[in-house]
């Protein structure tokens, strides 16, 4: 009966482990189909994501260099230099002349061509004398207004690619000059091991292309005369064991993925073809591992149940020492994190007061160096108006009150608008003209621009310049730049300090002068950073300066000039409506 018994218990165990490895091996089946289906979808994905992603990044840098470019021909055109060589039709120093704005601006090369279309000033001096009276560039810039901008077919082939701008002085037309943009760079940096690149134009025309043989022809000539190489080279075999997902493009029987977007420029687009990677190879090694995996765990299972017996009480055992040793652990462990939870409650508190009084500290800076600027302003007016007093002249004196009346009304502003730091809204913003904060800002400095006898030259648009903030902090910058440049120039017989402001895509405020220039820019718009001598300043001006310009969405730059000092760019953003007219204007 035992020996039935036990046979019955054999018979009925070996069933129950020819159940288990048959659903071992329907569960591995299932997974390595689940998983190549997966990671084959995910892997496709990724390369078209990659594919989409680069598209996008070379159409914004195409986009960013022709915007760079667009504006370079509108200021040469006002330039005085070039201007008076057409007048007087002496060239000697125009080439001289590009030559250093090329230098600046990063263009390919700058054209001088005078009413018949001769180049009488070129940054490369071999085309000098060239004749360009019959281009499209030269006639659409001499015969319109605006700035122009051209693709032409070049000799050599490719193409050439032409901003040109008349140059008019007293409403008579004295020439044409040509700024050339460099689009080939792209074309060797969109060179890659496995895309190709293709620009079009509004007529389907390719202007740009890493295969040179298909630059001046359509879409489908190009791809029927040459394949994109770099594309091909690497692109896989289609199959339709391993995905239902059909190319996008099939060039000589290979599959590759093409990707299209528009270019915001005259209707230009871009096409990208790129490869997939070996994808299956890929998967493959996953599923290679997971089939490993499945491998091991049936040989596991094996030796396992060889030992079952064997090793069940010792596993018992060794379970229960395993969890009297993870119980004591757990004790220690719980009274450690208690302890620690009571030293991080004084560490927050003790942390709590130090940022309380680094605050305080803090405030009592920024209240000190705002209000330093309009008391010495009053201190000034005040002594001036004494002194009219004293020489029985009360109107002018009354002036001085008035004015020291304002800086009382600016320094209530300012503590009001400390008092405000916490918020970040935008409630109180408004549009803003530029012109007249600017002009604001200079009454304020009245007084130490006339002590110091610094000369202010001034460049400004005719048009009003609108943006949208702060009156009040915009000046409060406007101030601090101004205050750092007479404060540069210390040492100067002849102190300068230059304020150009100019409309593009943003509103420019640059402050140039004639000091020793900048030391250390990387610490420059550190807070308590400061290069002066102890007593004439803590260092904050440029630190909340910097904070109000970004607050408002724009941006403070320093550099040092080419000529020696100083040169800091505040840039705004501009009014919708304002950048709009400069647009039309142009």
């Amino acid at each position: 009966m035992k020996a039935v018994a036990k046979s019955s218990h054999g018979s009925a165990f070996s069933w129950r482990i020819r159940i288990a490895l048959g659903l071992l091996l329907a569960l591995a089946t299932l997974v390595v189909w689940f998983t190549n289906r997966l990671l084959t979808d995910r892997f496709t994905e990724t390369t078209r994501n990659g594919a989409e992603l680069q598209l996008a990044l070379n159409s914004g840098n195409l986009m960013s260099e022709l915007r760079q470019n667009q504006i370079i021909p509108q200021l040469l055109a006002r330039d005085p230099t070039l201007i008076g060589a057409l007048n007087s039709q002496d060239y000697s120093l125009s080439t001289q002349r590009l030559i250093s704005f090329v230098e600046e601006i990063g263009a390919a090369s700058l054209m001088l061509l005078d009413t018949d279309g001769r180049s009488v000033a070129a940054t490369d001096r071999n085309r000098i004398g060239e004749q360009h009276g019959s281009e499209p560039y030269f006639l659409d810039a001499f015969r319109g207004t605006a700035t122009y901008f051209t693709a032409q077919p070049l000799d050599a082939g490719g193409f050439g690619f032409f901003y040109s701008r008349r140059v008019t002085a007293g409403g008579d037309v004295l020439g044409v000059i040509l700024v050339e943009v460099d689009l080939r760079k792209f074309e060797r940096a969109w060179a890659g091991i496995s895309e190709a690149m293709m620009v079009t134009d509004s007529q389907g025309a390719v202007i740009l292309a890493t295969e040179p043989r298909w630059r001046g022809k359509s879409v489908d000539e190009a791809l029927a005369l040459e394949t994109p190489r770099s594309a091909i080279e690497r692109a896989i075999r289609f199959t339709a064991d391993w995905t239902a997902l059909p190319p996008d493009a099939y060039i000589q029987g290979e599959g590759v993925m093409q990707l299209d977007t528009r270019v915001p420029f005259n209707g230009w687009s871009m096409t990208s073809f790129t490869t997939y990677t070996s994808i299956r190879e890929r998967v493959n090694a996953v599923l290679a591992i997971e089939i490993m995996g499945f491998a091991i765990l049936l040989a596991l299972a094996f030796y396992a149940m060889n030992r079952r017996s064997a090793l069940r009480v010792a596993l018992f055992a060794r379970e229960s020492a395993e969890l009297r040793q993870l119980n004591a652990q757990l004790q220690q462990e719980i009274a450690e994190r208690k302890r620690v939870q009571e030293n991080l409650a004084v560490a927050e508190q003790t942390l709590e007061q130090s940022s309380k009084l680094a605050a305080l500290g803090e405030m009592s800076a920024a209240v000190s160096h705002e209000l330093n600027q309009p008391l010495a302003a009053m201190k000034t007016y005040l002594a001036g108006a004494r002194l009219l007093m004293r020489r029985n002249r009360p109107d002018e004196a009354l002036s001085a009150f008035g004015r020291i009346d304002d800086l009382i009304e600016r320094m209530g502003a300012i503590t009001r608008q400390l008092k405000s730091y916490a918020r970040k809204g935008q409630d109180d913003w408004s549009p803003v003209n530029m012109q007249d904060a600017l002009a604001s800002s200079l009454a304020m400095m009245e007084p130490q621009l006339r002590q110091r006898q610094v000369q202010i030259t001034r460049n400004l648009p005719k048009h009003p310049v609108e943006v949208h903030g702060d009156r009040m902090r915009i000046e409060q910058v406007m101030i601090n730049l101004l205050r750092n440049a007479i404060d540069a120039t210390k040492a100067e017989s002849a102190p300068r300090v230059d304020i150009i402001l100019a409309a593009g895509e943003t509103a420019t405020v640059t402050i140039r002068d004639n000091g020793p220039g900048i030391e250390n820019k990387d610490a420059l718009f550190e807070p308590f950073y400061t290069t002066k001598q102890p007593g004439d300043g803590v260092g904050l001006g440029l630190a909340i300066s910097s904070g109000i310009v970004n607050e408002l969405g724009g941006r403070l730059t320093a550099r040092n000039g080419q000529d020696g000092g100083a040169v800091f760019e505040m840039q705004l953003p501009i009014l919708e409506a304002e950048a709009s007219d400069v647009t039309a204007a142009e």
